[in-house]
């Protein structure tokens, strides 16, 4: 049975992410985290005092910008490691969220993320997700996804996200948070957040998540065997 690349891109706090993970463990395929690579870009030219604005800054921090995902010998889950370092939980941050989306606009780091990506993709089996990965990243992926939710139903969600890691902050100032990422993200002109004219765009504001799982599997095996009948398991 052939590999496929399945490309997800949406707005955030649209459970992409964990969607995509569940995706790839289902299928038995690798998960690439885009959003962590960002993030940990981020939280790189954050604790070296690096501006995002000062072209030498931008040159010096993706000299010394190593990103490498392990899993957690513990749990098995996948954790993002920054120079050697094991950043998972830093990353998550309200500080780090409130700047990925400005470093993420910066030509010359998105252009040695992208890079890196597409590396790790040229083998297909793969599931990624972020904001550009329909459009620039994997252009050709044989099944692209774009994710969407209301603002107050994504804000509540990475409210019980950041809660389960022991941090309570106030749902409107999430809420604000995702509304100018989204600004930032749709409006930026280096790789801005699109949907492209073959993604199948999944609304996921009603939608359990096992059942938003279930929809990019079916749609995968659809892509993966176009000639097996999934309609009944679907269903």
């Amino acid at each position: 049975m052939g590999k496929i690349v399945i490309a997800i891109d949406g707005y955030s706090g649209c459970g992409k992410s964990s969607t995509a993970k569940a995706v790839a463990k289902e299928l038995g395929y690798t998960y690439i985290d885009s959003g962590a690579m960002y993030r940990a870009a981020t939280l790189h030219f954050l604790d070296n005092y690096l501006a995002s604005s000062n072209p030498q800054d931008v040159s010096k921090g993706l000299k010394s910008l190593e990103i490498e995902f392990h899993p957690n010998p513990d749990t098995g889950k996948q954790e993002t490691y920054l120079n050697g370092v094991n950043v998972e939980s830093k990353i998550r941050s309200m500080r780090v969220s409130e700047k990925v989306s400005e470093i993420a606009k910066i030509k010359e780091i998105r252009k040695e993320l992208v890079a890196q990506q597409q590396r790790l993709g040229k083998s297909k089996g793969v599931v990624m997700d972020g904001r550009d990965i329909g459009s620039v990243v994997f252009p050709d992926a044989e099944l692209k996804i774009f994710m969407t939710a209301d603002l107050e139903t994504r804000a509540y969600r990475r409210q019980q996200e950041m809660l389960e890691k022991g941090d309570m902050i106030d749902l409107d100032d999430i809420q604000q948070n995702l509304a100018e990422r989204d600004r930032i993200d749709s409006s930026r002109s280096e790789s801005p957040l699109i949907q492209v004219e073959d993604a199948v765009e999944i609304d996921t504001s009603n939608l359990s998540f096992v059942e938003q799982v279930a929809q990019i599997v079916y749609l995968a095996k659809q892509k993966i065997n176009p000639r097996e009948d999934y309609a009944s398991n679907h269903r």
